[in-house]
């Protein structure tokens, strides 16, 4: 079995869906509902605790037969086989893509069951007041130490999770800016407080910096004899976690088929197990398994993962929408968009195809957003009367965690009319003041999930990580490289010698050159 390498503007699926889009391009959403009183019957897809409304779209079913034979002919089915079958289709960085299989405890393996079995000893331990520092006293305070998806993952989920946290205080250090460092822990007793670094090459300069940063502060009051009892890592070289002091005892591995960006689901993710207990993390694992198996098995017409990925290519590669949006209704998913972000545009940021040819389409989707309401209060304007098109997702939650049915009513409220009011416009009624004028037609997708837990939690990330899958096999590119990022870091250590030292300044760019100049005073 081999990755499809497949230019989609070749296919005949494309060609025809350039062709019905001049026929449809125009047409509007509200007369296709009048037109049709099944529509929303027909274009949903209901599957366990979600429900995909997908009708508020620019689409007829036309459009979405045609969508689904691009999907055909790109061998998508085939793409998504090779992905399971731990094929190496990260083919530049020559990896298996292996994230799956780090949350299927059917078929798991050996060195991810043992590690699990870590995290939870580990995470008893100290959740239990069992593992103690070096004065005796108990962790109280948790921080992570991490960069990329070493910090937005977990930050992520334990924020979102926040309902089901123990008593353990969770921060997050990411940011090479000592003032973020220092701001974070100069409250922290340093006699209860426990560091884990996630770095898997445990190189990284920001993790580094930072992880030294703390080191130094900890041993301000502490001996180094203390560190193995309030250090541990997550890392593959043993060698380099030595030399810090940390011992061999608190490694916790993480392997080479494990995507950064992808790597929550891993031990990576150990903040999350110590924030919400091993058995709400196991759940949000068992969680992004069930969406796994809906992924591989589903027929595409049923699949919500491929649904929502071939409406992003309609809009982006017919509609030329630059960007799309994404709204959850709950406050508890806040730092979901930043998660998204580098999900979808690190992955899918790409301008060379799975050929080695330059693509002449275009790839990958802007992603940005925040949470309703307060949304509303703040960026909805330009998605209501802007001249952009900007496709949308609405997250909202059936169930309130805290059962306040009149903050909850009033939420959906607000959600279910925002969709109705992109929808609608103002199309159909008389008006004198322009400036009153809602085009409405803008597209939304609805995804409404019973309750937000580890399990329902699990399954929403992982949608989203199968339909960036999908868009990167539709145009023909390597998600799961990142070649661009990797430039930024190199470049970095030559800018640094420049301000340190002046070594290589002259190699510069003169405007960088300056800029080094004028910080340098």
């Amino acid at each position: 079995m081999s990755f499809p390498k497949i230019n989609p503007t070749n296919t005949a699926a494309w060609h025809k869906l350039a062709k019905h889009f001049d026929s449809i391009k125009n047409t509007k959403m509200q007369d296709l509902f009048s037109n049709d009183p099944s529509r929303a019957g027909r274009m949903h897809i209901d599957w366990q605790d979600f429900y995909l409304d997908y009708s508020k779209n620019r689409v007829n079913d036309e459009t979405m037969r045609l969508l689904f034979q691009l999907a055909e002919e790109v061998q998508l089915k085939s793409a998504i086989d090779a992905q399971f079958s731990e094929e190496k289709i990260n083919e530049t960085e020559d990896r298996v893509v292996g994230h799956t299989a780090l949350r299927d405890f059917g078929a798991m393996k050996p060195e991810v069951a043992e590690t699990l079995q870590k995290i939870k000893g580990f995470t008893e331990e100290v959740i239990g007041g069992n593992w103690k520092g070096y004065t005796g006293k108990s962790i109280k305070s948790i921080v992570n130490i991490g960069i990329g998806g070493s910090d937005l993952g977990p930050n992520m989920v334990c924020d979102a999770l926040q309902y089901y946290k123990n008593h353990l205080d969770l921060r997050f250090i990411s940011n090479v800016d000592g003032d973020h460092v220092m701001e974070t822990i100069k409250d922290l007793d340093p006699e209860t407080t426990l560091f884990i670094i996630v770095s898997k090459t445990f190189t990284t300069q920001e993790t580094l910096t930072n992880a030294q940063t703390v080191r130094k502060w900890f041993l301000e009051q502490a001996g180094e004899e203390a560190i193995e009892k309030h250090f541990v890592a997550v890392s593959s070289n043993l060698e380099a976690i030595a030399k810090f002091g940390i011992s061999s005892q608190n490694v916790f591995p993480i392997w080479d088929w494990v995507s950064g960006r992808f790597s929550l689901w891993s031990a990576a993710g150990l903040s999350i197990a110590c924030a919400v207990g091993y058995d709400n993390f196991e759940n949000l694992l068992k969680g992004a398994h069930e969406m796994d198996v809906h992924f591989r098995t589903a027929n595409f017409d049923e699949n919500i993962a491929v649904v929502l990925a071939l409406l992003s290519v309609w809009y982006n590669n017919f509609f030329n929408s630059e960007s799309e949006c994404v709204v959850p209704y709950s406050q508890y998913l806040s730092k979901l968009v930043p998660y998204l972000q580098q999900g979808i545009m690190e992955s899918n940021g790409k301008s060379t195809d799975r050929n080695g040819d330059p693509v002449d389409y275009q790839t990958g989707s802007i992603v940005w957003g925040s949470t309703g309401t307060n949304a509303q209060h703040a960026f909805f304007q330009l998605i209501h009367q802007g001249t952009k098109l900007i496709p949308t997702d609405f997250i909202a939650f059936t169930n309130s965690l805290h059962g306040n049915e009149d903050h909850h009513n009033k939420l959906l409220a607000n959600c279910f009319a925002q969709t109705e009011a992109l929808l609608q416009g103002t199309y159909g009624s008389e008006t004198e003041n322009n400036f009153k004028v809602f085009e409405g037609n803008k597209p939304t997708n609805t995804i409404l999930i019973k309750k937000l837990t580890p399990n329902s939690l699990g399954s929403l990330i992982a949608m989203y990580e199968h339909k960036l899958f999908v868009q990167g096999v539709v145009w023909n590119i390597f998600s799961y490289d990142q070649w661009g990022v990797e430039l930024g870091k190199k470049l970095a250590k030559g800018t640094l010698a420049a301000i340190e030292n002046e070594d290589g300044i002259d190699t510069l760019n003169i405007s960088t050159r300056r800029l080094i100049d004028k910080f340098r005073g």
